[in-house]
């Protein structure tokens, strides 16, 4: 409970400092990790995990639990409080511990990260609703040029919030909003294979899965 409640707070403190790369006031709980995460207990054989914008490592942790050695795990995070945060629980706590040997954590934009291989599975923790429809997109062409043609990419973004904004933005504000729906959708429409309704969290979140070539069925 005291590890759960120095996250918490560490977690609040960014925020408050750096709300537009944090995004939320709270950690992802649980049932919105365990979301994040469906796709990866699908798994087969060795798997490249990356997960993008880890924070504090709420999601992190369920991803440890799912890795095995002969995996190859990397974490590229923005903020280099949250950095040195996650590489002490690699050091520390023993479901990290476990996949230490085989993870990395990288302080550096999603954009500048190179990969000697693609990965099957992107994980992600962006607050994508906070930036601009361009930034969005180079995002975008990252998590598709880092991820392999048959792999998934599963992000979340809380429910409803771009028509709230909406209603109580500026003019300025309204129109950035619809600029990123749009780029949203049709990522959505052309890549997305399921979606997940995280009822379960603070804010209630969707979790959509994607992937560059769709497949007829959902994951």
């Amino acid at each position: 409970m005291k590890r759960l409640l120095n996250e918490y707070r560490e977690f609040f403190g960014e925020f408050r400092s750096r709300f537009e790369t944090t995004g939320a006031v709270a950690p992802s709980g649980r049932f919105l990790a365990s979301a994040l995460c469906r796709p990866l207990r699908s798994r087969t054989g060795p798997v490249r995990v990356l997960e993008v914008g880890p924070g504090t490592g709420a999601v992190t942790r369920q991803i440890v639990k799912l890795l095995t050695p002969g995996d190859r795990f990397d974490l590229v995070e923005l903020n280099e409080n949250f950095v040195d945060t996650l590489n002490r629980r690699f050091e520390q706590e023993a479901d990290f511990r476990a996949a230490a040997e085989f993870s990395a954590v990288h302080l550096c934009p999603l954009q500048e990260f190179q990969a000697e291989e693609p990965y099957d599975y992107v994980i992600s923790g962006l607050p994508l609703n906070n930036f601009s429809a361009a930034l969005v997109e180079e995002i975008f062409e990252s998590y598709w040029r880092l991820l392999a043609p048959a792999g998934t990419l599963s992000y979340f973004e809380y429910m409803y919030v771009r028509p709230f904004r909406r209603l109580v933005s500026k003019p300025t504000e309204k129109l950035r909003l619809a600029d990123l729906e749009k780029v949203l959708n049709e990522q959505l429409t052309s890549h997305r294979i399921a979606r997940d309704w995280v009822f379960v969290n603070l804010p209630p979140a969707w979790v959509q899965h994607l992937r560059r070539e769709p497949a007829a069925a959902a994951v």
